[in-house]
């Protein structure tokens, strides 16, 4: 028997992928957003009879409201907002189109898709689960546009708990820190674009910085945690009697936000630099 169906954003690979199989194994049915038929083949084979694919870019309205409309049907309990991309590169010569596309993608979209699930899970009493990252409570240089959609991502999201909650809606944000996922190396090519665009001038200002990040974010995800952890964390989260409002996935998650509540944030800003070879 179904425990109701999850929407969920961003199945294509990395954390939304295991989610929705992971969900599936849990018993829910699994509306699975996909950019692509290809994406769509993949994530229905993981577990045919619970996850149905769907076209989905959170950006496109008349493809929300399309799989909003699949989601009526089926006694939708649960929206995870996992669809994301991220962009790299000196604030000074940051392309305001990629800033934009940031921004569409990790934070508008996750309000489309929240307007028009909302009246299906208010009918249900559902759950939002909304992914964030400790990018989201910590910046890290050359990662503004990523840093500024999660910091966004988070007040929206304590907002929209405090609105909700009267209503019976649960709202809870997942704060990942480095994951196995293929967003990291999307991150490593979009700043090597960056470093490529950047003129001789901004080149000679930033330009073995921004590569130092760059080598430290591909160690970084090499240790990172599997993507099977955060999807757990997302299914406490929509089966919980009480959950958590955050969840802070991974060890270095958890050491970076105990060094942001007790450091002074020049001394922080010292040790990320040092860290990372972006002194």
């Amino acid at each position: 028997m179904s425990r109701g169906t999850v929407l969920v954003t961003g199945t294509s690979s990395g954390i939304g992928r295991a989610t929705a199989l992971h969900l599936a194994t849990c018993g829910f049915d699994v509306l699975a957003g996909v950019r692509g038929d290809a994406d769509a083949a993949a994530v229905a084979a993981l577990a045919p009879e619970r996850i149905s694919p769907v076209i989905l870019d959170v950006t496109a309205p008349d493809q929300v409201w399309a799989a909003a409309d699949r989601a009526r049907s089926s006694g939708l309990v649960g929206l995870v907002n996992n669809a994301g991309v991220t962009f790299q590169g000196p604030i000074e010569r940051l392309a305001l189109d990629d800033l934009r596309r940031q921004l569409e993608v990790n934070l508008i979209g996750a309000v489309v898709m929240t307007q028009a699930t909302l009246p299906l899970l208010r009918a249900s009493k559902g759950r939002i689960v909304m992914l964030s990252s400790i990018g989201g409570r910590r910046a890290l240089p050359f990662l503004s546009p990523y840093n500024a959609s999660k910091f966004a991502l988070e007040g929206l999201s304590d907002s929209l708990r405090q609105e909700l909650r009267p209503q019976g809606i649960e709202v809870a944000i997942i704060q990942p820190g480095s994951v196995k996922t293929a967003i990291w190396q999307k991150g490593t090519e979009s700043g090597r674009e960056a470093l490529e665009t950047l003129d001789p001038e901004a080149r000679a200002l930033y330009g073995t910085r921004l590569e130092a990040m760059m080598k430290a974010a591909s160690k970084t995800a090499a240790r990172g945690v599997e993507p099977v952890e955060v999807a757990e964390a997302i299914a406490h989260a929509l089966t919980s009697s009480r959950p958590k409002t955050r969840y802070v996935v991974g060890l270095d998650a958890r050491i970076q936000m105990r060094m942001a509540a007790v450091l002074p944030t020049r001394t922080l800003d010292a040790f990320v630099a040092r860290v990372t070879g972006t002194r």
